[in-house]
């Protein structure tokens, strides 16, 4: 039997920007990692994303990005571990003021985009956002991409760390996801998408766009809440789990 936390990036509207039918997704994942007002979100879309969540019964963890509303955080800026710890404890403690009215605890913290990519590559930032969500809580569980610096910096100061893995993204033989600035970089098709996860649960191997076969760990499925049919993606991938027998559950 395998066990799998399905999570999703949520609350990223802004003032009169919608995204997503979140209500809906959130029926059919265990963690929602929300946008904590640098890469998206405000203060508005927080409180009722929090209090969505809470009625679903969604584990909730914050989704600190770069400032950079404009690029949607998917855009890379160079920043000091400095800085990354700072934006990082900034937002974190943003969105744990919201659940503090809610009487609600935070489950994990998981980086937005670029400041998620550049960790899982760059030893000194993954070590600098590590310490900072430890050092606001050593019981907070820090998402990362599998196998990436930033699983393995949380992991050394002490975090449990969950790997990360994705439903929608194409992977290089390094095991880092391709960039979105390559016309490969995302699955639309639900079928293929499904097959990636199911392969990467059960035989912990993920095919890369060099045709290799990469080993990972896959703690946590990711689906963006902002694609074009998150919706229906979200759904498919949960009932096609529940079909291949693969449990989907909250991380323990």
């Amino acid at each position: 039997m395998f066990n799998v936390d399905l999570n999703c990036d949520l609350g990223e509207s802004f003032g009169p920007y919608k995204l997503s039918e979140q209500q809906e997704i959130l029926k059919y994942v265990t963690s929602a990692n929300i946008a904590c007002g640098f890469h998206a979100g405000d203060p508005r879309v927080m409180r009722e994303t929090v209090e969505l969540a809470i009625k679903h019964g969604v584990k909730i963890g914050a989704h600190p990005g770069l400032p950079d509303l404009n690029g949607f955080g998917r855009r890379e800026i160079k920043i000091t571990a400095q800085e990354a710890y700072d934006m990082v404890v900034y937002q974190i403690g943003a969105l744990q003021g919201f659940l503090s009215t809610c009487n609600e605890t935070m489950q994990h913290v998981k980086p937005h985009g670029a400041l998620y990519n550049m960790a899982a590559r760059d030893p000194k930032l993954a070590e600098a956002i590590a310490q900072a969500v430890y050092d606001i809580s050593p019981s907070l569980i820090l998402f990362g991409l599998a196998g990436s610096e930033l699983t393995k910096a949380g992991e050394k100061v002490g975090l449990r760390s969950a790997h990360e893995v994705f439903a929608d993204r194409t992977y290089q033989s390094d095991g880092m996801l391709t960039s979105r600035s390559q016309s490969d970089a995302l699955i639309t098709d639900q079928e293929h998408s499904v097959s990636q996860v199911v392969k990467m649960v059960t035989e912990g191997k993920v095919t890369s766009q060099q045709n290799t076969e990469v080993s990972l760990k896959a703690d946590t499925i990711c689906i963006h809440g902002d694609g074009e049919h998150a919706l229906a993606f979200a759904k498919y991938i949960h009932e096609t789990l529940k079909k291949q027998n693969i449990t989907i559950s909250l991380i323990i």
